[in-house]
């Protein structure tokens, strides 16, 4: 028997390296910073199983009685939680798909081409993310009723309750930020496939439709995972900008099921998860494009 085979005959024994003690404690603090942002979740879904006359006899912190799905139940019917959805599906459908469009076309205008007021526009379009909504709302509920707007889109024939108004103003409110992002992210696709894509033949509109849009999908894909959360999670320009109740999102639902004298928060709880599941299934649905769309970038080579 050879020597080589004799050695490969005998086990080599594995050391496995133990870990560094900075990564366990790295680990420990993340896995307790874990738990804690968990911990407000698991006690909302505990209050959300218990019915409300068990909390009220026990207090909330006690073992439950028992554990029902009526809560659930009951704030689908009371919250009119199925017309909410309709009204948020019509609003975030129409307002997140705009605002990528515009924010993209306005990033390949500032990302690939050089004049005097690229650079104050790009700021100026990113100040307005600064200005708190609250300090334009009367003279925008003036002017929402003074502007005129079809028939087919208004009842009353002005942008007031109109859910064209509410996408409007969520459009642009949106578009400074998802501008600011996508100029930045086009300025690492390479110059040299456009110029090419142009040497070629291609106008401004084909290099862009062609060229810029593929290569930024993972940009968009995280920027329409943000821009749904944002929008869908508007309360305050619902509240401000429509008068019907039955026009308003799903955050307007959760608002009708607060009391004049009693607040029922096993149901407050319950509703709250009815209206985080939209959400959590998007990004369940786009999280491998979103933490793509946030690392690209990030690093070179």
């Amino acid at each position: 028997m050879s020597a080589t085979s004799v050695a490969a005959a005998v086990p080599v024994a594995v050391h496995r390296r133990r870990p560094r003690a900075p990564r366990v404690v790295l680990y420990v603090f993340l896995t307790v910073l874990a738990l804690l942002w968990l911990l407000p979740v698991a006690w909302a879904l505990y209050i959300a199983l218990r019915p409300v006359g068990d909390t009220l006899t026990n207090g909330y912190f006690s073992p439950p009685q028992s554990l029902t799905l009526q809560n659930f139940f009951d704030a689908w019917e009371q919250g009119s939680m199925g017309q909410s959805f309709i009204n948020t599906a019509i609003i975030t459908g129409f307002a997140v798909p705009l605002t990528l469009f515009i924010s993209s076309m306005l990033g390949y205008v500032f990302s690939r081409f050089s004049f005097r007021a690229n650079l104050f526009l790009l700021m100026m379009f990113t100040a307005g993310n600064l200005l708190p909504p609250q300090v334009i709302i009367v003279p925008l509920y003036r002017i929402y009723l003074l502007l005129p707007l079809p028939g087919f889109l208004s009842e009353f024939g002005h942008w007031y309750d109109t859910y064209f108004g509410v996408i409007f103003i969520n459009v642009v409110f949106q578009t400074g930020f998802c501008t600011f992002v996508l100029s930045n992210y086009m300025k690492t696709i390479s110059r040299e496939l456009t110029e090419a894509a142009i040497v070629d033949g291609a106008s401004l509109w084909t290099t862009y439709r062609k060229v810029i849009l593929p290569l930024s999908r993972p940009a968009l894909a995280a920027l329409a995972v943000l821009e749904f959360t944002f929008i869908y999670n508007d309360f305050f320009w619902a509240l401000v900008l429509m008068n019907h109740a039955d026009k308003r999102p799903i955050t307007s639902a959760l608002n009708q099921l607060s009391g004049g004298f009693f607040t029922n928060y096993n149901l407050f709880a319950a509703a709250a998860f009815i209206v985080a599941v939209p959400t959590i299934a998007l990004y369940l649905l786009l999280s491998k494009q979103f933490v793509r769309g946030l690392t690209l970038g990030s690093t070179k080579g």
